[in-house]
């Protein structure tokens, strides 16, 4: 893959494709579907702001077109989802969320991922970042990641920025309630540090202390070590 060799020239971290082995624990590759619909229309409608990233939820649109009715069928066993993306340029680690869910990621560019483990986060609330690894998903590809696999943005693979379709269950990614708040708040004074990292519905969180927009936001800063840049 000339591409990943080209990246792999660059950058200190080995990058593996998400077609190596190495990925099965933190996912898979979806293979049989046909997702031309989405991806169509991400490059038609659909825009690399000029600096950061930019993630939209849900997308009706993107819902409405037919393989949405295939993902929810097949890949989430008839429950519901929302579709939306992620466009940027983002090059760094940063941190890290998970979902306890699966997320449905199609690369419409080329595209890396920091990927981890939720179980490597201690008690202490701190994730040692030297343990996450690099995945490079080739424009067209498909990826299930499993509900421990942490991950965050994708990183740029090309100089024009990436364009990713976000598939998760519905509801995933929007603000507590006051009541889940305090009951989160609860569970982490009785002991349940794990509720420290919960951030919205759906979503625990652990930022890299340099990433201060996330914790701003409320993450909590506990992945340790180099905030890892990649380079294109």
């Amino acid at each position: 893959m000339k591409r990943l060799d080209e990246l792999n020239k660059k950058n200190a971290v080995r990058i593996k494709s998400v077609k190596d082995p190495a990925f099965l624990s933190y996912g898979r590759v979806i293979e049989g579907c046909d997702f031309t619909d989405l991806v169509r229309y991400m490059q038609d409608r659909t825009s690399v702001p000029a600096e950061g990233n930019v993630y939209v939820a849900s997308v009706p649109e993107m819902e409405a077109l037919p393989s949405a009715e295939v993902i929810k069928k097949v890949v989430f066993g008839g429950m519901p989802i929302q579709i939306g993306y992620c466009n940027g340029r983002n090059t760094t680690l940063n941190g890290f969320e998970y979902h306890k869910a699966s997320e449905i990621n199609i690369a419409v560019t080329d595209l890396m991922l920091f990927l981890g483990h939720s179980w490597d986060i201690g008690a202490d609330l701190k994730y040692p970042g030297e343990k996450a690894e690099v995945f490079f998903a080739e424009k067209g590809t498909a990826i299930e990641m499993f509900g421990t696999t942490l991950h965050l943005s994708p990183a740029c693979a090309c100089e024009w920025g990436f364009k990713d379709v976000v598939v998760l269950p519905r509801g995933v990614n929007t603000p507590l309630s006051e009541a889940e708040k305090t009951a989160r708040d609860a569970a982490f004074a009785s002991g349940d540090y794990e509720a420290k990292l919960l951030l919205q519905r759906g979503k625990w969180v652990i930022a890299h202390p340099e990433r201060e927009p996330l914790i701003k936001q409320g993450a909590c800063p506990g992945v340790t070590g180099e905030n890892t840049e990649l380079f294109y």
